[in-house]
């Protein structure tokens, strides 16, 4: 994918921006659309933006050598409405559709293997999450309550991102 450029004074910050999901499972692929349509968008900041449908162990391989990490992926939760977008650290860490997962560790046991392993991981990590309806129907297209809210949802991940570069 795209790396945008512009870091002042030549400071290369080592920002990762991940979509993680599937883009033909429905609301799945909500992650790397959202980084595909940033990755079009001036930042101030140098910026790595890629997608995967990968968590877990994985996750791993993806971070290592970044400063910062946001990760964008999809979430289903008991009470959420379709479109809600939730912001998490590490700290705080509610399990979303692909940093969790039954067949493989958790992304925080992930993190401090990743760790005793001598991997150089970020210090500075930020989950962004958006509440979906379906991920096991094969399509391309959003469900009509994401796709209907699909603007929203972008100028709302928009915005978090900024906030978040402003603090580096």
């Amino acid at each position: 994918m795209a790396t945008s450029s512009g870091r002042p004074n030549g400071i290369d910050h080592r920002i990762l921006l991940l979509g993680i999901g599937n883009d033909i499972l429905t609301d799945d692929g909500i992650g790397p659309r959202l980084v595909e349509e940033l990755s079009h968008l001036s930042f101030n900041r140098q910026i790595t933006f890629q997608s995967a449908t990968v968590g877990g162990l994985e996750t791993i391989e993806l971070f290592a050598g970044y400063e910062t990490v946001i990760i964008i992926d999809a979430i289903k939760t008991r009470d959420g409405s379709p479109g809600d977008v939730y912001y998490f650290t590490p700290e705080d860490f509610k399990e979303t559709l692909h940093l969790s997962n039954l067949h493989d560790v958790n992304f925080l046991m992930a993190m401090e293997l990743g760790k005793k392993l001598g991997y150089q991981l970020p210090g500075d990590i930020h989950i962004i999450a958006v509440e979906i309806v379906e991920d096991e129907v094969f399509s391309r297209d959003f469900s009509p309550a994401i796709q209907g809210s699909y603007p929203q949802i972008k100028e709302e991940i928009i915005g978090i991102v900024h906030d978040i570069l402003e603090l580096k």
